[in-house]
């Protein structure tokens, strides 16, 4: 076999209560998120906000059968849900060589503190999960996780100055939203972002846009089944954001950025892009001299706008160049990658939510990739994810699968 351990670029941290007291300034310690306890209940507490962890988002160790959406507690979880040194044993039982965290009280990409009221703690609370991020994961466990950051996304500015300061101290991705105008902030069509975009791509910083992140599942309706609405979602949310990515000219303007669409499979991935080259096929000509709003009324013609589109686009390329799938279990895309692209895809385990194979990741994936060359299954299990987030994986421990 090619690999024995594998890098996840998908897992989640469930932020230990003592995160934000032991790190903001004594003045914000009274108002920093804090867990209360309340009978039999524990929340977080933040500004008019009480927050609970949802069940689903910490089953690492149980069985399906007691998989459930309900809030929990600390007590309800496994330790390696939020404290270093567990989630290093349990990536250990895993064969996790590496992971990226993302958020979890905070939301994908730092929702929460976008919300909130009083933006001079929040930006003190996106420091401080950085912070802890870099110290007690990246620092103290050196190659076991690829560094990832939030940012202040009320704020470019703000937010690429904090790019640059983490990028200084190992940072290797932030978290951004797959959707930012569902989060009533400009879409990344205008140039609202383009200092975090222009810090992001000088630091070498991928832009891990993880499903959720626009706080906006797609939905058929309010009443659709929630399986239904399970097994639909990531692929829609993810589709909608790479084609925007695509035909947004941004990778032009930028053209060392990359982006990495978190669990979002990859199955869906080749129609989408076979779509795309047959738009730009048809449809070129005219979309070069000017855009329109194709849900807009046609009774006497389409309001027409500037146009964004480029003769010399090529979808393909771009896509090779600067878009990154990763999967959990996805056969499918497995199938197809050759329309894909071996270079474009990572493996992940999404400790420890319950779409999670851990700790079977190994196991499950080396049957998944067992026909491919030996090469290109390293590519997936490890190589990839290395090259993209430039990322140097630790030693492998003494283990074996």
């Amino acid at each position: 076999m090619s690999f024995n351990w594998f890098v996840s670029v998908d897992d989640h941290l469930i932020e230990p209560a003592r995160l934000w007291q032991e790190r903001v300034p004594e003045k914000w310690k009274g108002v920093a998120p804090r867990i209360v306890r309340d009978g039999a209940s524990e929340f977080w507490v933040y500004e008019d906000r009480e927050i609970v962890t949802t069940g689903l988002n910490a089953v690492a160790g149980k069985s399906r059968e007691e998989f459930s959406p309900e809030p929990i507690t600390y007590d309800d979880m496994r330790p390696g849900c939020y404290e270093p040194s567990a989630r290093v044993a349990d990536m250990n039982q895993g064969f996790v060589l590496s992971s990226l965290l993302f958020p979890s009280f905070p939301r994908y990409c730092g929702q929460v503190f976008h919300e909130a009221k009083d933006k001079e703690l929040a930006q003190v609370c996106v420091q401080a999960w950085n912070d802890f991020i870099l110290e007690e994961f990246a620092d103290a466990y050196p190659g076991r996780f690829i560094p990832m950051m939030i940012i202040p996304l009320w704020d470019p500015a703000a937010a690429a100055k904090e790019i640059e300061r983490t990028a200084a101290r190992g940072a290797k991705s932030i978290a951004f939203s797959e959707n930012p105008t569902k989060l009533g902030l400009p879409s990344i069509h205008t140039d609202y972002w383009h200092p975090m975009f222009r810090a992001a791509e000088e630091a070498g910083l991928v832009l891990s846009m993880h499903v959720g992140s626009s706080s906006n599942l797609i939905r058929t309706s309010d009443d659709m089944p929630t399986l239904a609405f399970m097994a639909y979602s990531a692929a829609a949310n993810q589709a909608g954001t790479l084609l925007d990515w695509l035909f947004s000219g941004n990778f032009e303007k930028f053209p060392g950025l990359k982006i990495a669409l978190s669990e979002g499979s990859i199955g869906w991935m080749p129609y989408f892009l076979e779509r795309a080259e047959q738009v730009v096929d048809k449809q070129r000509f005219w979309a070069s001299r000017f855009d329109i709003n194709m849900n807009a009324a046609h009774d006497r013609g389409e309001a027409k706008g500037a146009a964004s589109f480029s003769l010399d686009t090529d979808v393909r390329r771009l896509f090779h160049d600067h878009v990154f799938g990763t999967f959990i279990e996805d056969q499918a895309g497995i199938r197809l990658l050759d329309i894909i692209g071996e270079d474009n895809v990572m493996l992940e385990c999404d400790y420890p939510h319950s779409d999670s194979t851990w700790p079977d990741s190994v196991s499950l994936a080396r049957k998944w990739l067992s026909h491919l060359p030996d090469d290109v299954q390293y590519k997936i299990a490890v190589g990839n994810a290395a090259r993209v987030y430039n990322f140097t994986p630790a030693e492998i421990p003494a283990l074996t699968p």
